[in-house]
């Protein structure tokens, strides 16, 4: 072997001795592996500095930046698109101007108006009986507005509304005289069926099955029979959805994960092969005499108990450091035998003559 490399061998070693962070430079990744293969400890890495930037020996190697994580994934339909649920009574949803609510946080209502209030009330109710829902509804209107501060009295204008098939209005209704008493059963009934004239198999069933809870309907009961088996479809369809949403959101991880490792190694391989092949000891390809990059051989060097002790040799160490300073310097140790022999040694082991 050419006594040159094992010179730049051995002043190799030494630096590692006397500064152990070498080894966690990226391109010496190869001889840790080796290492830790061999059984060897190898002393961990320095914290860094806050000042320290990218690129230093103390710095951690080069890694890939990570993909950015994917936006949740858009169905372009419905969740109901792909099951098959029977539509039957569903009905265009009503596009109206929402109706005359009340003035329900300013009016100060007084005796005298919850008296007209009610009667209004009972002549809507009449109307009803006799058929004619706008007058009753006309009728329910201006009762709220004399007093609308009626739970009841929402809900029941309400059931005029899903009388004639507008059920967003009679939802907006619903939603005013839950908002005045949550524990009246009428409006949950009436917005229940308000919600299923849209198709709203869900939201249908929870309305239906509160208003049975709390002031059991038959009426309301029959028509949760009926939606309760369509709102159930849908939830198990969510949750399949669900499912296979969650599977591929951790197929898509690994495969994020797997990709960044391998960028990372083949970053790694290349900045190993430009660090070697560029001269990061002396020579070509970073032995003197053109040895390839990677250094083989690397393990037999170590175990070789003459290279070894030749090592050991402060003269020889000295010069081997001079070298990889600057290659040109071997010419310096031509007379040197010592020396020289341990270049010989070395350049044979990597199948390269010695260079002046």
């Amino acid at each position: 072997m050419d006594p040159r490399k094992v010179a730049e061998l051995k002043a190799f070693v030494q630096m590692c001795e006397s500064n152990p962070q070498i080894l966690h430079l990226p391109e010496m990744s190869f001889f840790r592996t080796w290492l830790l293969g061999m059984d060897a400890t190898i002393p961990p890495p320095a914290k860094t500095k806050e000042s320290c930037q990218g690129g230093c020996p103390c710095g951690p190697p080069p890694t890939s930046a990570p993909a950015p994580e994917p936006e949740p994934p858009v169905l372009s339909t419905s969740e109901e698109s792909d099951i098959e649920i029977d539509k039957e009574g569903v009905i265009e949803p009503d596009t109206d101007e929402p109706q005359d609510m009340g003035e329900f946080e300013n009016t100060e209502v007084t005796e005298e108006m919850m008296d007209q209030a009610s009667e209004k009330k009972m002549a809507a109710i009449d109307a009803l009986g006799e058929g004619d829902l706008q007058k009753a509804l006309d009728l329910f209107t201006e009762a709220i507005k004399l007093n609308p501060c009626v739970a009841i009295m929402y809900a029941k204008r309400a059931s005029v509304f899903i009388q004639m098939q507008k059920p967003n209005a009679a939802i907006r209704d619903c939603d005013r005289a839950i908002s005045i008493n949550p524990d009246s059963a009428q409006p949950y009934k009436w917005r229940g069926k308000a919600h299923r004239l849209l198709g709203h198999w869900e939201e249908a069933a929870k309305d239906l099955a509160t208003a049975c809870k709390l002031d059991y309907d038959e009426d309301a009961s029959i028509m949760l029979k009926e939606v309760q088996p369509k709102a159930n479809k849908i939830i198990e369809h969510r949750r399949k959805y669900e499912r296979k949403r969650e599977e591929r959101d951790v197929k898509e991880k690994q495969d994020r994960i797997k990709k960044a490792r391998e960028e990372h190694a083949r970053a790694q391989r290349e900045e190993e092969a430009r660090q070697f092949g560029g001269g990061f000891f002396p020579g070509p390809a970073g032995f003197p005499g053109g040895a390839p990059a990677g250094m083989p051989g690397l393990g037999e060097l170590l175990k070789d108990p003459e290279l070894l002790n030749a090592m050991k040799d402060p003269e020889v160490m000295t010069a081997f450091q001079d070298v990889a300073q600057n290659p040109a310097n071997i010419s310096k140790y031509q007379n040197n035998p010592k020396i020289m022999a341990l270049v010989t040694k070395l350049s044979s082991k990597f199948g390269a003559s010695p260079q002046p």
